[in-house]
């Protein structure tokens, strides 16, 4: 990727690297609490929350969490999503159920499904959600891959391949997969993105598997009665879950379009 198409990632990659480096050098349990919704100061940059907590401690160590439960939904997603995709191309049979498990999959909204099984089985927590977004989130995902690799199937090599009697595996991770880069790095990037929505989503309406005490969607619950008090208690975790998404969203789009740029 070209320096051009390269700055749309820089929004999210300065997120990420504040969210992991954070709490290593960030103790927001060593906050003293000062006025609730108190406005920015020299002493707090983004004023307090409702708790009279500063709101930059908290925005700074508020991500990683919700970070590396997307990032491993997406790499899970994507990683299932390319090997059912590949055997769905090279196995048609195998591609008419994917077919028929995603439209099944799609009448059922994912943040739905996760408030189902988290509200009626509290103990899965984290795990439970993980569980959760990976099975609703895999057979869209792996009918994009289906079909991207329908034309990887249908050329000579696989051709070949198949006549000469390879297994099943070896033509979907030799033959096969090694030509889905530019679809599973696209889709890598639209599940992240995904998650994220969900993670935040069920950190949010606080489920069982809320993220911790301080998390960018729980500060956005917590001090929306202070908003107009401290906006910035409310905008700043909102515009990091939103500079992480669009950002993302972004170097996805330059990377799908990079073969049909000149």
């Amino acid at each position: 990727m070209t320096l051009a198409r390269a700055w749309p990632v820089v929004p999210a990659a300065v997120l990420v690297v504040v969210a992991v480096i954070a709490p290593v050098v960030v103790d927001i349990s060593s906050v003293d609490g000062d006025i609730p919704y108190a406005p920015p100061s020299s002493r707090d940059w983004l004023g307090t929350d409702h708790l009279g907590r500063s709101v930059l401690p908290q925005l700074m160590v508020g991500g990683w969490r919700i970070m590396v439960i997307a990032a491993v939904i997406a790499t899970v997603v994507t990683l299932f999503a390319a090997i059912a995709g590949s055997v769905a191309a090279v196995e048609p049979r195998f591609g008419n159920l994917i077919d028929r498990t995603t439209d099944a999959a799609m009448l059922v909204p994912p943040i739905l499904a996760i408030m189902l099984v988290l509200l009626s089985w509290p103990a899965a927590g984290t795990a439970g959600l993980i569980i959760v977004a990976v099975l609703v989130g895999t057979p869209y995902s792996a009918r994009v891959f289906a079909a991207a690799a329908s034309g990887v199937a249908a050329s000579g090599f696989v051709t070949v391949a198949v006549a000469s009697g390879e297994r099943l595996l070896y033509v979907v991770f030799r033959e096969v997969l090694p030509n889905l880069r530019d679809t599973t790095i696209t889709q890598l990037g639209l599940r992240f993105v995904e998650a994220m929505y969900l993670v935040s989503t069920a950190a949010f309406l606080q489920l069982p598997a809320a993220l911790g005490e301080s998390n960018w969607a729980l500060m956005v619950r917590e001090n929306s009665a202070g908003v107009l008090l401290n906006p910035w208690a409310v905008v700043a975790p909102a515009l990091a879950l939103a500079l992480v998404a669009v950002s993302l969203s972004l170097a996805v789009g330059a990377i799908a379009s990079r073969k049909t740029t000149p």
